[in-house]
């Protein structure tokens, strides 16, 4: 068996997107909804419940989608990036912009099955295999800054861990034949 060519590192603090297109893959991003709001409960657990952008993004591997991305970014760069052209653009790279250093992140990665609104934008049945994300993104200060559910097709990814004595390693990889 061929090993897959896509591999999401969650060894460094990168996004999904930014791991796909170094290794030369095609990776675009559709904004569903783009709006400062106030946070639900899960979310206002973390950043606080003042109002803080709402970003919602679907994002696509070789022309298919395959991750379904809400993400939340507090003040003061949440205000700021309201507005602001994120299609194209790494979260990360636009909150740096905004002068808020993007310093750590703490990530929990469980399976799922996909729920109706979700399976729809991705285009698959309701009930698949999923894995989801859920990060939170923290400054220089050890403030949260960011808190992100992603919802990424298990027909396409796949968790891989390589173990050593000195640490692990984990990798996000395609499944053989997924993505033709």
């Amino acid at each position: 068996m061929a090993e897959p060519k896509v591999t999401y590192r969650l060894d460094s603090l990168r996004g999904l997107a930014e791991d796909l297109r170094a290794q030369g893959q095609t990776v675009t991003t559709e904004i569903l909804a783009q709006a400062l709001r106030r946070p639900p409960a899960w979310v206002a657990a973390h950043l606080g419940d003042e109002r803080a952008l709402r970003l919602e993004r679907l994002r696509f591997v070789a022309g298919r989608p395959a991750v379904h991305q809400l993400s939340w970014v507090g003040a003061p760069a949440g205000a700021a990036l309201a507005a602001a052209d994120l299609s194209a653009a790494s979260l990360y790279a636009a909150i740096a912009g905004q002068g808020v250093v993007v310093h750590r992140a703490a990530e929990v990665l469980r399976p799922g099955l996909l729920d109706e609104p979700t399976a729809a934008l991705l285009r698959q049945p309701a009930g698949a295999a999923v894995f989801v994300s859920d990060r939170i993104t923290y400054g220089l200060d050890d403030r949260p800054i960011v808190v992100d559910r992603a919802t990424i097709l298990g027909s396409i990814m796949e968790i891989r861990t390589e173990r050593a004595a000195t640490g692990l390693s984990m990798r996000w990889t395609r499944q053989p034949g997924a993505l033709r």
